[in-house]
C-alpha cells in the first residue's frame, strides 16, 4: 500500500501532465491540507522536485531502460519521474520505500504488467555520492552542470546567454547559474502587513513559537526571511499579521510610493499581495483593484480586504487592461504588473519551463505594450506608473517599456539617480536605463523588471 504523500503526489502529477491547473495551487487543495505535516511536506517536495528536475529525471530514465519515454504509459512516466527523483534527491528517504511504493502505485494505475519493469528500473538507479541539499554552484561538478542544462529548453537557456550584467552578457556559465538557483527550493519570504507594528515585535513573536527569521536584505521596513520554522502554523499567519511574499516583489510595490489621500490604480491585482502592500502604504485615500478574470478577483475578494486600513476606499473591478479603461478620473499612482511569461518565477512555478514556448514570449510582449498604452492617460498630472513584470526576458520589459515611450510623448523613466536617492536601501538593484532588476542566481528572489514612469 503506497503511502499517502505519494499517492496525492502521483495524483497532482498526472493532472499537471494533462496541463490542469498549477502545481501551487493544487498543493493548497483540501486533500492536501487533510495529510499529517510530514506527509505535506513530502507530497509537495515530490511535485515540485519532479517538476524542477522533469529534463535530467527523463534522460536518467530512457538511460536505465533503454527506451524512449514516448513509447511508456504516461502513468508509468509519473511513477518513474517520481522515483528516480526520491533516490537521487531525498537523502533521508529510504530506497526500498520508494521501489515498494512506485511498484504498489503503479499496479492502483492498473498498468500491472509494468510493475516489474517499474521495480527493475529503479532498482537499477543509484544515488550520487554527494546528495548535499543547498550546494552552492561552484560545487557542482561539470557532470552536475549538465543535469541542471537538461531541466531546462535549449531556446531558455541560449536567450539566458545574452542576459546583460555590469560585467556584459553572463554566457553560458552565467546562464548555468541562473537554472541552477531557479531550481532551488526557494526561501520563505514575509511581509509584516498591520501599519505601525514593528518588525521586531514581530520576529520576537514568531520566535517563541519556533519560528527563526532575519531581516531582508533590501525589504528592510517589513520584510522577513524565515530561516527555519513553519511560519503556516503560526498565530502572526493566521491572523494576518505576516503575509508571504516574494522579496522582489515587496520590492516592487514600494517603487509607487502612494501618499496619503491620493487614489491608487492596480490593474492587474489578482491575488492581491502587492495591492494589500499599496493599501498598507496608502493608509488613507482610494484603491481601486482590478483583474480581467472573475475567477481571480473572486480570490482577491477573499483575501484583500483583510489587508487594507480602514482608511482606504477599496474597489475591486473587472476590467481589460488591454483595451481602453472604463474609469472617468485619472489616478495619483497606477501599478501595472503585467501577466508575463515567468521566467523569473521558475523555482516556485516549475511547470511554466514545461509549457512556455519561444512565440508566447512575442504574444505577450504585444499584450504588454497595448495594456501599458492603455494606462498611461490614466495617469493624473505629476503621477507615477510603475510597470513590472516576472520576466526575465528583454521583450517584455526594456523593449515594451522604450516601444510605448517613444510612441506617447508627456512621459519619461525616473533615472536611476534619482531611483536611488528615493530608494537608498535597495539602490544596488537598478541598472544603468533605471530598471529595477532582481534575480535569482544573484539576490536570492525571484527574477522581477521594473521601471517607474512619471507624467510630466
Amino acid at each position: 500500500m503506497s503511502s499517502p504523500a505519494r499517492k496525492l503526489a502521483y495524483s497532482i502529477l498526472l493532472r499537471l501532465e494533462s496541463g490542469q491547473g498549477f502545481a501551487v495551487d493544487l498543493l493548497q487543495a483540501a486533500e492536501v491540507s487533510k495529510l499529517k505535516d510530514a506527509d505535506r511536506r513530502l507530497a509537495t517536495e515530490i511535485v515540485m522536485g519532479v517538476l524542477r528536475w522533469r529534463g535530467d529525471l527523463d534522460f536518467r530514465i530512457e538511460r536505465l531502460s533503454g527506451k524512449k519515454l514516448r513509447s511508456l504509459d504516461p502513468e508509468v512516466v509519473s511513477i518513474l519521474r517520481m522515483g528516480v527523483y526520491q533516490i537521487q534527491h531525498l537523502q533521508k528517504v529510504p530506497k526500498r520505500a520508494v521501489v515498494d511504493d512506485a511498484v504498489d502505485l503503479t499496479k492502483a494505475a492498473r498498468k500491472r504488467s509494468a510493475a516489474g519493469f517499474v521495480n527493475a528500473i529503479l532498482r537499477k538507479c543509484e544515488a550520487p555520492n554527494d546528495r548535499t541539499p543547498g550546494r552552492e554552484f561552484e560545487q557542482l561538478s561539470p557532470e552536475e552542470r549538465e543535469s541542471v542544462r537538461r531541466c531546462f529548453p535549449a531556446w531558455m537557456l541560449k536567450r539566458w546567454e545574452r542576459i546583460t550584467d555590469t560585467a556584459g552578457e553572463i554566457g553560458e556559465s552565467g546562464a548555468t547559474r541562473l537554472a541552477h538557483a531557479s531550481l532551488a527550493t526557494p526561501r520563505t519570504t514575509l511581509r509584516v502587513v498591520p501599519a505601525g507594528v514593528k518588525v521586531q515585535e514581530i520576529r520576537q513573536e514568531l520566535e517563541a513559537e519556533g519560528i527563526i527569521t532575519s531581516s531582508c536584505i533590501y525589504a528592510v521596513d517589513h520584510g522577513l526571511t524565515v530561516e527555519s520554522g513553519q511560519v503556516q502554523n503560526s498565530r502572526a499567519y493566521r491572523e494576518g499579521h505576516v503575509t508571504i511574499q516574494d522579496e522582489g516583489s515587496q520590492l516592487v510595490a514600494e517603487l509607487v510610493k502612494p501618499e496619503a489621500g491620493q487614489s491608487v490604480l492596480d490593474l492587474c491585482a489578482a491575488p492581491g499581495m502587492k495591492a494589500g502592500e499599496l493599501a498598507q502604504m496608502l493608509g488613507a485615500g482610494t484603491l481601486v483593484a482590478c483583474d480581467h478574470s472573475a475567477l481571480r478577483l473572486r480570490t482577491m475578494a477573499d483575501l484583500l480586504p483583510r489587508w487594507v486600513p480602514a482608511g482606504v476606499r477599496l474597489s475591486m473591478v473587472r476590467v481589460d487592461a488591454a483595451s481602453q479603461l472604463p474609469f472617468g478620473v485619472k489616478f495619483d499612482r497606477i501599478l501595472l504588473d503585467a501577466p508575463c511569461s515567468g521566467t523569473g518565477t521558475l523555482a516556485r512555478n516549475p511547470e511554466i519551463k514545461l509549457r512556455l514556448d519561444p512565440a508566447d514570449i512575442t504574444r505577450l510582449s504585444e499584450l504588454q505594450t497595448r495594456m501599458l498604452r492603455s494606462a498611461l492617460p490614466a495617469l493624473a498630472d505629476g503621477g507615477r506608473l510603475v510597470y513590472a513584470t516576472c520576466s526575465l526576458e528583454p521583450e517584455e520589459n526594456e523593449s515594451v517599456v522604450e516601444s510605448v515611450l517613444r510612441a506617447e510623448p508627456g512621459f519619461r523613466l525616473l533615472t536611476p539617480q534619482e531611483l536611488a536617492a528615493q530608494n537608498p536601501h535597495f539602490a544596488p538593484l537598478f541598472d544603468s536605463r533605471g530598471h529595477l532588476c532582481t534575480r535569482p542566481d544573484r539576490d536570492a528572489m525571484d527574477g522581477f523588471n521594473a521601471v517607474v514612469i512619471v507624467k510630466i
